[in-house]
């Protein structure tokens, strides 16, 4: 039993993945990938999962437990307060003990399809961990993107500020000599002002983008560097549903869940079959007492038991009904999963092509801006263009520079987001430097024969990291962000 992905594999596009830049945290700053790195130790979305894979692992030896031998004894001590009149042998006290041995020899197939039930849900679980792994690593990824985009956006904002600023002082000194009119120096007044407002959301977005990733990867960002390249992605949308189809996490969960409700109506069924079970049962009792006839009584059996239901009510047919609607319920889930997944995929693909586009085009704007800015000033030195021209040519190239920021940043979480829809963007497909990553059939293998009623393990102790003692996070941008995206 397992939920190891299917065969087909883009193996020269995650070996690219591990080669282009996903390299070990720099003494410069914290890279992707040890942002991921982090997150995949310390997250508590991924270590709940976990938690929760280990719980679904233990529903086999829960069901393999039916079809076990049963042993059990009691023990009961009497004594008379009160002896009826009309008895004289009655003693006073006594003492009885029994044991008792059940073997089920067969349950009708109840054990032995609650037992592949079980066993096909831990393969679905597993697949909904590597699926876990895929999200949390999109978010990461998201939210590394946006520390440094909203950095670079607040640097542009602070820039164009000093420039708005420089702008009013130069306006003014123009006002007081007669060469401009009071409403330039309201104009210049005006941008400034709406500039410093634009910088106040800018670095309210810049720290709702740190507290995100400290939620996400458990420490604050320190330095972020530029992301590496992403792999060769699919070259069409048909490519990239196929491998979806073949690798996506969510899609292998959903077809295991609909062959574990298989085996539930088997389950059912069994409830109408006979069932045979062995026992044996011995008895001791003691009257403490030596008075003839108060001998100690000993007593075993051995036997068999053979149970065949008649009628119940009707109470099979109703759960056989029941599992049969939840295993219809469970194909519709396959095919919504399916959909969803297919869709995410085409969306995923659309969103990088348009954003590598958009890259192209807006880096053509960024530049033609500053050539405008350079021509609008210069020209407004010779007096044939006035103080508007100039605030607008500083607004559009302001515009031009945000746009290209966010364009890269879309691209580049689309196309990782394509990768976690395709099914590979989990731990090992990103050769994260965490140590030995976590593997669910440790557990499984652990835990899969125990048949100790007293075999538990230790008190749980979390193992994610808080983050309540990490300071509010500023603002503050070197000025130098401007140019890492």
């Amino acid at each position: 039993m397992t939920a190891q992905r299917p065969t087909f594999r883009h193996h020269a596009a995650i070996a690219l993945l591990c080669a282009t830049g996903l390299s070990p945290v720099s003494a410069s700053g914290e890279t992707l990938r040890g942002a991921l790195a982090k997150a995949y130790t310390s997250n508590p979305t991924l270590s709940g999962a976990r938690a929760g894979q280990r719980a679904t692992d233990e529903t086999v030896p829960i069901q393999k437990a039916a079809g076990r031998p049963n042993i059990g004894a009691n023990g009961q001590f009497e004594e008379l307060l009160v002896r009826p009149s009309n008895s004289f042998v009655t003693p006073h006290r006594s003492g009885n003990a029994t044991a008792s041995l059940n073997v089920p020899f067969y349950q009708g197939g109840a054990v032995r399809n609650g037992v592949k039930a079980a066993e096909t849900r831990v393969a679905a679980g597993q697949a909904n961990l590597r699926a876990t792994e895929a999200s949390v690593f999109s978010q990461v990824v998201a939210a590394y993107l946006d520390v440094i985009a909203n950095s670079a956006i607040v640097a542009l904002n602070q820039a164009n500020v000093k420039v708005l600023d420089v702008n009013l002082q130069a306006t003014n000194d123009r006002f007081e000599v007669g060469d401009v009119t009071r409403t330039d120096v309201a104009q210049s007044e005006s941008r400034l002002a709406l500039a410093r407002s634009d910088l106040q959301s800018a670095e309210a977005n810049l720290i709702s983008a740190k507290e995100n990733y400290i939620a996400l990867v458990g420490e604050a960002p320190d330095d972020l560097q530029p992301p590496p390249d992403l792999p060769s992605l699919p070259k069409t949308p048909d490519v990239a549903v196929q491998v979806a189809l073949n690798d996506n996490a969510d899609i292998l969960a959903a077809k295991k869940a609909r062959d574990a409700t298989g085996y539930d109506v088997r389950t059912a069924r069994a409830t109408t079959l006979p069932t045979l079970s062995g026992f044996a049962q011995g008895a001791y009792t003691s009257y403490f007492s030596n008075t003839p006839g108060l001998e100690p009584n000993k007593q075993v059996a051995v036997g068999a038991t053979i149970n065949l239901p008649l009628y119940q009510g009707g109470g099979p047919a109703a759960q056989v009904r029941r599992a049969q609607a939840l295993e219809s319920q469970a194909m519709e889930r396959e095919i919504e999963v399916e959909r969803s997944v297919i869709a995410q995929t085409r969306s995923a693909y659309a969103s990088w092509q348009a954003s590598l586009q958009t890259i192209q085009s807006t880096q053509k704007a960024v530049d033609a801006a500053a050539l405008s800015l350079e021509g609008v000033r210069a020209e407004n030195s010779v007096g044939s263009r006035t103080i508007l021209d100039i605030l607008n040519a500083e607004q559009e190239s302001l515009s031009a520079k945000v746009q290209l920021v966010q364009a890269r940043r879309n691209a580049y979480v689309a196309g990782f987001t394509l990768l976690a829809a395709m099914g590979h963007a989990e731990a090992d497909d990103l050769s994260l430097d965490a140590g030995a990553l976590y593997d669910p059939m440790v557990n499984y293998d652990r835990v899969k024969g125990k048949w100790w009623d007293w075999d538990t393990d230790p008190a749980p102790q979390p193992q994610a990291t808080q983050t309540v003692d990490t300071p509010a996070q500023n603002a503050n941008v070197d000025p130098s962000a401007a140019d890492k995206p």
